[in-house]
C-alpha cells in the first residue's frame, strides 16, 4: 500500500521569523509491488508558515502571502 509523509527538503534561516525554517515536501511512496517507482511530490510548505501568517507583514511564497519572495532561493 502506498503511504504519504512530510519530509524536510531544505533548511535555511528566515529573517521574518528569526529562526531556521525547513522547506517540507509531502511525498507519496509507491506500494511494495512497485519498487522502481520514485516518490511523487504532492505539495510543499514551510515549517513556519503558520507563524508568518499570524504576523501583519507579508511572509513568503511558501506561507502563501508574498509570491515575490522565496527565502530558499537565496544563497
Amino acid at each position: 500500500m502506498a503511504y504519504r509523509t512530510w519530509q524536510t527538503v531544505k533548511v535555511c534561516y528566515c529573517q521574518h521569523v528569526n529562526q531556521d525554517v525547513g522547506l517540507e515536501a509531502e511525498l507519496v511512496y509507491p506500494a511494495e509491488w512497485l519498487p522502481d517507482q520514485p516518490p511523487r511530490i504532492l505539495a510543499r510548505r514551510c515549517s513556519c508558515g503558520m507563524l508568518c501568517n499570524l504576523d501583519a507583514r507579508p511572509g513568503c511564497v511558501w506561507s502563501g502571502t508574498n509570491p515575490n519572495y522565496d527565502p530558499f532561493t537565496e544563497a
